[in-house]
């Protein structure tokens, strides 16, 4: 499991690099203040949850085998691919509908703290 995510974190640390400046440079011409705002969102929160599935690996390594820590890490994953990817596409293509979406993402990353707390208050078995 800590192989997984430390793997997934920083695939996606390295794509969250790449988006971010393909934003300062490609789109920042082409997308309005706001929409590369989103964008920008999008990049740091994608950064910020790839250094927790790094964290969530070397956590693993340490804190006893949960349901909780894989809890944790799947969430984050499917919050960077739901919260970030759907303001990518928001950004570059204007399609509104795809914010209903968003918050997803956002419970997803919540979920994923809530259970990254849980399996370090989690006692040894």
């Amino acid at each position: 499991m800590n192989r997984t995510f430390i793997g997934l974190g920083s695939i996606f640390g390295f794509l969250s690099v790449a988006l971010g400046a393909f934003g300062a440079h490609a789109l920042k011409a082409s997308l309005t203040p706001d929409m590369l705002a989103n964008y920008q969102t999008g990049v740091q929160y994608q950064m910020m949850h790839s250094l927790g599935l790094i964290a969530i690996g070397l956590a693993s390594s340490v804190l006893p085998s949960s349901g909780h820590l894989r809890r944790a890490g799947w969430a984050m994953a499917v919050g960077i691919i739901v919260f970030s990817g759907s303001l990518y596409i928001l950004s570059v293509t204007g399609v509104k509908a795809l914010g209903a979406i968003t918050p997803i993402g956002g419970v997803a990353f919540l979920f994923g703290w809530l259970s990254l707390a849980l399996a370090a208050w989690q006692k040894a078995k």
